[in-house]
């Protein structure tokens, strides 16, 4: 079985009791809610990566980010063809906040790894399907 590990940067925006979160629409998450983020490309530092991933998936350009912690899991999924791969995903969050509205959010997704960014209630998030990363920020039942 291969084994791969993957770093991403994400960022945790919540106001008014809703969390942004975009629909994954590939890899071993798909169809799951998941933070704005993704890859960081060669050269990139971390923040320059989060402000483009979240212009990339929601369209909002107007914000800020502090590095809110770091999480880490280990999963076994089919890759290519059904074969497995283990995947160990490392995550940088960061806390976001908007510096000013006005931005209109990409509901209909960046053509690539987002199906759609949208505003969820965080009490909601305990009935829907949700990566690992927003299931460990906001203590959800495994």
């Amino acid at each position: 079985m291969k084994r791969h590990t993957h770093l991403g940067v994400y960022g945790v925006l919540v106001r008014n009791n809703q969390v942004l979160l975009v629909r994954k629409g590939r890899g071993p998450h798909t169809g799951k809610w998941d933070f704005p983020g993704g890859t960081i490309e060669f050269g990139e530092t971390p923040y320059e990566t989060l402000l483009r991933e979240f212009e990339e998936e929601t369209g909002l350009t107007r914000l800020q980010g502090t590095i809110r912690a770091s999480f880490s899991y280990t999963l076994i999924h089919s890759f290519q063809k059904n074969e497995l791969e283990e995947l160990h995903h490392i995550g940088i969050l960061y806390d976001v906040e908007l510096t000013s509205d006005g931005d209109e959010l990409k509901t209909y997704g960046d053509g690539q790894d987002s199906l759609g960014a949208e505003w969820i209630n965080v009490q909601k998030l305990k009935q829907l399907p949700v990566t690992p990363f927003v299931s460990q920020v906001f203590k959800l039942e495994p």
